[in-house]
């Protein structure tokens, strides 16, 4: 397919292209109505084995949801380029790159937001957030989400097979957002996995919003690595995103 030779205007088109995934998105009903299964099923165990970490689970369902949301965009970018080939459509017009990614991302957003609310509510009634909290939930969600679903756009462009991508998305983010200290305590944690999970976006973001609960769990080096780490690879993995969805479309 012969593309233009003018790139558009910078995430021109994006929230245009935000609302299209967005309606394609709320037409799956299942997949969203199932989409807290993990969620729910390791807060039952928690609730039921050790009640008294009920808060730290359902601070980790909410990042684990916004982390998840990765695997959604890597399904659906994957879908759209390898079984309906629409890409080189949206690609072709005036829609930006990086709009074609980041809108993709936002639609998956809105669509799943209603579920992740109500863990947060139900969060919100055990644990109380303070003003501090809910900033920092605010703030790490977003980096988490930035990262996941960069991460799940770049993944999504390497194979050609629907096949192929299923059995290693899922991997992929159970393996990152379920065995680190997510759902339990950083505390609990052998002493070498605490440091190398503040460098994981999902158990970094979750100690941070469990210190601003709970404080004295980490020391001054550990909150600064894990705010560090956790800005620091969101913006990156995101730049290169836009960087790859652009080369992407010279590559058509």
């Amino acid at each position: 397919m012969t593309l233009s030779t003018t790139r558009p205007r910078a995430f021109r088109g994006l929230l245009a292209f935000a609302e299209t995934e967005l309606r394609v998105q709320l037409h799956e009903e299942a997949a969203i109505l199932t989409s807290m299964v993990v969620q729910v099923v390791l807060l039952i165990f928690v609730s039921i084995l050790a009640p008294s970490l009920l808060g730290v689970a359902l601070v980790g369902a909410i990042v684990f949801s916004f982390f998840a949301l990765g695997q959604r965009v890597l399904n659906e970018a994957a879908f759209i380029r390898v079984d309906h080939r629409l890409n080189e459509l949206y690609l072709a017009s005036p829609l930006a790159p990086e709009s074609y990614f980041f809108g993709l991302s936002l639609g998956v957003m809105v669509a799943y937001l209603a579920p992740i609310l109500l863990v947060a509510l139900a969060a919100e009634l055990v644990v109380h957030f303070t003003l501090v909290s809910a900033v920092t939930i605010v703030l790490s969600v977003v980096a988490v989400w930035l990262f996941s679903c960069s991460i799940g756009y770049i993944v999504s462009t390497l194979f050609r097979d629907m096949r192929a991508i299923w059995p290693w998305a899922s991997l992929l983010y159970n393996l990152f957002g379920v065995l680190p200290p997510v759902f339990y305590p950083i505390t609990s944690a052998p002493v070498a996995i605490r440091w190398i999970s503040l460098f994981l976006p999902p158990s970094a973001a979750t100690a941070l919003i469990n210190e601003t609960i709970t404080p004295a769990n980490l020391t001054g080096l550990q909150i600064f690595l894990a705010a560090a780490s956790l800005a620091v690879e969101a913006a990156l993995v995101f730049l290169f995103a836009i960087y790859w969805a652009r080369r992407s479309v010279r590559e058509e």
